[in-house]
């Protein structure tokens, strides 16, 4: 990390020509000269003081998995197996594939969009999720509402250990989630009230596997274009998601074929058409891709895309702290956190409060998002927080829902939206929903449900950029 005292300026033009709403000339003292009244220590963190197995051959599939058991939810059985298809039995993601559908070709040259709202630069993972006791992770030695990286055999062990359980599968990652969300508040369901439709897409890495088939055709089917090639010879990762009666999840992530990202001139071309870049935190786990990372991130501000980041999990933050503040410092103007991963970035104790926090990190990046479950979130720009109270819901399943809240920020964004109380208040009730549901993904009609309601049911100051006291602007 650089040892300056101070990241480059955020380029005020670049982000008034993307979104005029957002940022105006009042904000260019603190873009141009941000943080400078903050110091830095001098190994650079931040100063308080001053502020599925190897799926090659049918035999390993069988063997270590077992995915024949009649009450799975999902199957995979020897004849589909061999012709790399994935069999799933979820009724609600059938229908939503149906209604989806409508609207879907395949990817090709020929029809991809001329600009894409949003490229996320993600672990492409498939979500294997079910509903587990205590005494179920005790007998397997996990710790509960913790994530951790697993390799093949360990992986094995539980998806064994799982043998008629009901579980399902997803084109998962915590950022494919908030992909899809989006892309279904965009419009993605064939359906259009807010504005014109969001063309959104992701990058990553996936194997020529059948989960790596299953991983592009989910996606696909929700409207998120999966734009990088399958890997030759690659295993797609995958993550078991173990959800308690608690609403407490437990993540066992075997990365595969995801542990590399590359990036080469097919990638830079579609990041030269971007309009917002999301780099998932969880791609600083993986051993090379801080390179592809910086680069994708260098050429995004080139061409005037904006640059979110998502913060992921305290671990990883611990692990890849330098490489974090790198990024963040240098090219963030959009943080997604929640307020363990904040405190994390601040090396802040537990005690500290989500709003110091958020008011802290907000002399760093231009925008930050940090989520405190049901006590609600903040959003914080130019040394100030605002608070948004949560939507309420009954909890069913707190997964996803920090993904969820991430989408509805950037739907406001790209909606031409200003008002930081309106953005937050979206944000919520799109969390609300998925945390009420069993799932981490936010469904075609609710989708279309709550953007009617901003829009036709009295919600509309919500979606609208001259009304209320807190603006980005004014603050």
């Amino acid at each position: 990390m650089s040892n300056s005292l101070l990241s480059p300026p955020i380029s005020l033009p670049r982000l008034t020509v993307l979104f005029p709403p957002l940022f105006t000339q009042s904000s260019a003292p603190f873009l141009d000269n941000r943080c400078q009244n903050l110091q830095r220590l001098p190994h650079g963190k931040p100063s308080f003081a001053f502020l599925v197995c190897n799926f090659a051959s049918k035999e390993n599939f069988t063997k270590r998995v077992g995915f024949e058991a009649a009450s799975r939810v999902v199957k995979v059985s020897s004849s589909n197996f061999s012709d790399g298809s994935v069999e799933e039995e979820a009724e609600q993601e059938e229908v939503e594939d149906k209604e989806e559908e409508v609207k879907i070709t395949e990817t090709s040259a020929s029809v991809l969009p001329e600009k894409w709202d949003v490229l996320g630069l993600g672990q492409a993972m498939v979500d294997f999720s079910g509903i587990v006791d205590d005494e179920f992770l005790r007998k397997l030695g996990l710790e509960k509402g913790t994530r951790k990286v697993v390799n093949h055999e360990e992986r094995g062990k539980v998806l064994r250990a799982m043998d008629g359980c009901s579980y399902k599968a997803a084109a998962g990652g915590s950022l494919s989630n908030s992909l899809v969300a989006l892309a279904r508040l965009g419009g993605g369901g064939g359906w259009s009230v807010g504005g014109p439709t969001l063309n959104v897409a992701m990058a990553g890495s996936v194997g020529s596997d059948p989960l790596g088939g299953f991983y592009r055709q989910k996606l696909r089917r929700a409207n998120v274009s999966f734009l990088s090639p399958p890997v030759s010879d690659g295993t797609t990762g995958t993550v078991i998601v173990l959800t308690t009666p608690d609403a407490q999840r437990t993540m066992l992530a075997y990365q595969g074929t995801s542990s590399t990202v590359s990036y080469d001139p097919s990638l830079a071309n579609i990041i030269s058409k971007t309009s917002i870049l999301v780099v998932e935190g969880y791609l600083f786990e993986l051993p090379d891709t801080i390179k592809t990372i910086t680069q994708a991130c260098k050429d995004a501000r080139k061409s005037g895309a904006l640059v979110a980041v998502t913060a992921s999990d305290v671990t990883c933050i611990e692990r890849h702290y330098d490489e974090f503040w790198e990024i963040v410092e240098n090219y963030a103007d959009i943080v997604f956190a929640n307020s363990d991963e904040a405190r994390a970035l601040c090396h802040f104790s537990s005690d500290e409060s989500p709003v110091s926090v958020t008011r802290y990190l907000s002399h760093f990046v231009p925008l930050i998002s940090v989520t405190d479950g049901p006590r609600g979130s903040y959003i914080g720009v130019k040394g100030e927080a605002v608070y948004i109270p949560p939507s309420p819901c009954v909890p069913t399943d707190t997964c996803g829902a920090g993904d969820a809240y991430a989408s509805g920020i950037l739907y406001g964004i790209l909606r031409g939206m200003s008002n930081l109380k309106g953005i937050g208040t979206l944000a919520s009730r799109v969390a609300s929903v998925v945390v009420g549901q069993q799932g981490t993904r936010l469904r075609v009609q609710d989708a279309a449900r709550l953007v009617e309601s901003f829009v036709f049911h009295g919600d509309s100051s919500v979606l609208r950029s001259d009304v209320g006291s807190d603006h980005i602007s004014s603050l």
